[in-house]
């Protein structure tokens, strides 16, 4: 026999085991991108571009807002069901004569905010229950009327 005699092709399976390993990554991703895009609700608000088009309108608002120096301190008591809400002048007083409303919204879910019904329990404090209708992160988004000036602050909550 010849040094130089032609070798006979053999069935080689590796490079099939790329072809497979490829595969199943690109199956896996299509899986999760699949996953992904059913389940996101898109945008946050409903009103996004309006908003971007009177950017420099929120942005004065924005400061009107701070300039009034409120503070709003938020607690939760999983027992109860209870938001309770602590709301104060720049000098840490109590504010009195206000108009409270809160609304829970689900960043992450496409669904109508609940609005919470809050009681004025005096000496600035506030208290509101509500059923949740699932666990995890909440946005409050308060809104505070006193004195011809209007207020709005969210607060991220992980309610349970």
């Amino acid at each position: 026999m010849s040094l130089l005699a032609v070798r006979q092709p053999r069935f080689s399976l590796v490079p099939w085991l790329f072809v497979a390993g490829f595969a199943i990554v690109i199956a896996v991703n299509g899986v999760m991108m699949w996953f992904a895009i059913g389940s996101f609700s898109g945008l946050y608000s409903n009103h996004a571009r309006d908003r971007g088009l009177r950017y420099n309108q929120v942005v004065a608002e924005q400061h009107d807002r701070e300039a009034l120096g409120w503070t709003v301190e938020t607690s939760w008591q999983a027992t109860d069901n209870l938001l309770g809400l602590k709301i104060s002048d720049r000098s840490g007083k109590a504010l009195e004569d206000v108009t409270v409303v809160v609304d829970l919204v689900r960043p992450a879910e496409k669904r109508a905010p609940i609005r919470i019904a809050i009681a004025d329990l005096g000496s600035g404090r506030f208290a509101g229950a509500v059923a949740l209708p699932g666990r995890g992160n909440w946005d409050a988004d308060i809104v505070i009327e006193a004195g011809g000036h209007r207020f709005a602050v969210t607060r991220r909550l992980f309610l349970q």
